[in-house]
């Protein structure tokens, strides 16, 4: 297959937006499968929705891959989940794309995770195109949602298409580049008919179309010329400036269908195809292992070095799968290749191309694919090559989990299953974190929500046949300082032999609320005060330190270190001195900056019909929640509230009973906020008294 020819794509939208029913139009269009399966229904469930999990909760929870092939072009698929406590699926996806779809429902418009998705494609730089689905329900208005991506995701949103006839009466879209109408016949939609625009549309199709030239006459002066002279401008001429302005990232070209219904899928793929980059179109740049800062540019050349990412791993019945993006070269079945991370040789015993959770296997692999490997031991991010130091890949990021659970086995003969099915779970999912309670004793899972977690226990419960106990969520505080203090601290130990001496002196300095590190240090350090090569074991005893904060034992952030004199002894001062300084002088100077308890504070989206918006929002601000808008379309109330986590837990039960079972709900993290004095005290006080139980066990 010729590279130019692959498109490596993902689908990526708010939840509940129909990322999964395209996925599966896509499937069924470019001939993958024959039989349409739905996400919510009966029958076997999406295609790409394999986990028995998936299908009996209709969402998606993994991303999954698959490949089909669509007007000569190989397409690499991903479908991502919505959920916010899914977001890692979403972000190792986009990591390793090349481009992305961003679906938009056509009532909802931009909601909370279109914006998290959207941080996510512009963090990676991945082009996109936009795709506003259900285009067949009642208050579907593509212009408002064009609007809403211009104000809200400050993308430069180009309509491509009219719709023909509005919510039920949705029948075609208009194609604005060829002016021609597209209806979509035959029994699942299959057939494509072109004809001409409807009489009493053809104004309306003029004037978006001149608003669309208009809008693509920035990225190209030829186009500025030939409409400021008013001539004809050829259809190639559009398709190659929505291709650079795509490419540039500096345009989303916006499509409209109803996947559900099968109307305007195939003109979607037309676009993946037509706009979004092949591998030869990207900027691949890899880290020198023996120099960080030195930057080799990848090519996508089957005969280059091999260099691949595993962005993801699952485990399976048997071994291994790891997900991986070929960046440069060609991997054969049964040949050596080296983690650059670990030094060591793996040996990739089978190459796999996936579709869903069928495998088909292939005896080789080259740059710009993205297939499976069974049977290597590696963690999500590594980067493998063809030879030792030579490329690392920089990884994705990924976010601090926000709420922790103590889970118990119920028999004690499944402790050892519980913690291998923990021991996978982490290894796959590097949002999910387990520890122990150095002082109960108890196993501690921390996650991205409530759901994230649920999850997690079910699928030890399915997989594993392990039955849990789960404690009450606990919400992950955080401890932040409030005024600068100064510091003069000197550390003097004198026993037989060299003793230890160690002086420094500075500020602890609160860091602003909107800094990206959760630490900062810094040293002006002139004259050799403190030797150099002392520094680093200073900054290493502060952020020991960092774990646990003195008000309630919960990490603390927003704390910057600044260390600008001091004194050290020729013979006793020492790494281990001035790191055990640095620990000392934390404990006696940070109690003194008035630390506060900083809690998770979530953006929560509400949908609900109008008559229940009074009990609801009355409910929000009982629970400590701030009103950050609201609105009603067509009977439906739009809520959004900035919510403190600890007030949310059971919230579905409670909004589905002050609603009927009609209202919905998205959350997801928004800021870290002040704890008001009286729940800190709350909160410290149940700290204590949970150490006291467990010292007098």
């Amino acid at each position: 297959m010729k590279l130019e020819k692959v498109r490596n794509i993902g689908i990526s939208a708010h939840i509940d937006s129909g990322k999964t029913t395209l996925s599966e139009r896509i499937l069924y269009y470019t001939g993958r499968i024959h039989k349409i399966g739905e996400v919510r229904g009966d029958g076997d469930g999406a295609t790409m929705d394999h986990m028995d999990l998936e299908r009996e909760r209709g969402i998606t929870i993994t991303s999954a891959a698959t490949s089909v092939e669509w007007d000569g072009h190989n397409i690499n698929l991903i479908d991502t989940p919505g959920h916010v406590d899914f977001t890692v699926e979403v972000e190792r996806s986009l990591r390793v794309l090349d481009g992305a779809v961003l679906v938009l429902c056509a009532v909802g418009g931009v909601q909370s995770q279109s914006l998290t998705v959207d941080r996510q494609m512009k963090r990676y730089h991945v082009p996109r195109l936009a795709f506003i689905n259900k285009m067949d329900r009642t208050g579907a208005d593509p212009l408002r949602v064009c609007a809403e991506m211009r104000e809200k995701l400050g993308a430069e949103a180009i309509l491509m298409q009219l719709p023909i006839g509005a919510g039920e009466d949705f029948e075609a879209v208009i194609d604005l580049v060829r002016m021609k109408a597209l209806y979509f016949e035959g029994a699942k939609g299959e057939e494509v008919v072109e004809k001409e625009i409807p009489d009493n549309m053809l104004a309306e199709s003029q004037n978006a179309r001149t608003q669309m030239l208009e809008a693509l006459a920035m990225y190209s002066d030829v186009l500025m010329e030939l409409l400021l002279s008013e001539e004809k401008v050829s259809v190639e001429l559009i398709y190659k400036v929505i291709l650079e302005a795509v490419q540039q990232q500096d345009a989303t070209p916006v499509f409209l269908g109803t996947a559900f219904r099968n109307k305007g899928v195939q003109p979607l793929l037309d676009a993946i195809t037509r706009f979004l980059p092949s591998p030869l179109s990207r900027e691949i740049a890899a880290n020198s292992v023996d120099n960080p800062d030195e930057k080799i540019e990848l090519k996508p050349d089957a005969n280059a070095h091999f260099c691949g990412m595993a962005f993801k791993i699952l485990d399976d019945p048997f071994g291994q799968l790891t997900f991986m993006r070929l960046y440069q070269g060609t991997i054969e079945k049964g040949q050596m290749y080296v983690n650059q991370r670990t030094g060591r040789k793996d040996r990739f015993s089978r190459i796999l191309r996936m579709h869903a959770d069928k495998r088909e296997e292939i005896d080789s692999a080259s740059a710009g694919d993205i297939v499976a490997i069974m049977g290597i031991d590696c963690a999500s991010g590594d980067t493998y090559a063809s030879a030792r130091g030579m490329y690392t890949l920089e990884s994705m990021f990924v976010p601090e989990p926000v709420i922790t659970v103590a889970i118990s086995p119920l028999s004690r003969n499944d402790a050892d299953k519980m913690g291998k099915a923990l021991a996978r779970f982490r290894k796959e999912d590097p949002t999910f974190r387990m520890s122990t309670d150095e002082e109960s004793g108890e196993v501690l899972i921390a996650g991205m929500g409530e759901l994230h977690l649920d999850v997690y226990i079910e699928r030890m419960r399915r997989e594993y046949k392990v039955e849990v106990a789960v404690g009450a969520p606990k919400v992950s505080y955080r401890e932040s300082p409030t005024k600068a203090v100064p510091f003069n601290y000197k550390h003097k130990k004198q026993t037989g032999g060299s003793g230890q001496y160690a002086h420094m002196v500075g500020r602890f300095d609160p860091l602003p609320s909107n800094a990206e590190e959760a630490f900062e240090f810094e040293e002006n350090i002139v004259g050799g005060r403190i030797p150099k090569q002392y520094i680093p074991s200073i900054e290493k005893g502060f952020r020991v330190c960092l774990k646990k904060g003195p008000i309630a034992e919960f990490p603390v952030v927003g704390l910057k270190a600044v260390v600008e004199d001091g004194s050290y002894h020729e013979v006793d001062s020492s790494d281990k001195a001035f790191h055990t300084a640095a620990q000392g002088c934390f404990r006696e100077t940070f109690r003194k900056t008035k630390p506060v308890l900083l809690e998770p504070i979530m953006k929560l989206e509400i949908e609900c019909p109008e008559i229940f918006q009074g009990p609801i929002t009355g409910d929000l601000t009982s629970r400590r929640g701030i009103i950050a808008g609201t609105e009603v379309r067509d009977g439906i109330c739009f809520l959004k509230a900035d919510v403190p986590l600890a007030e949310t837990f059971g919230y579905a039960t409670d909004l589905r009973s002050m609603s009927q079972g009609q209202g919905t709900f998205t959350m997801e993290l928004h800021t870290y906020r002040r704890v008001p004095a009286s729940i800190q005290e709350a909160v410290i006080a149940e700290k204590k008294k949970q150490a006291e139980l467990v010292g007098a066990r």
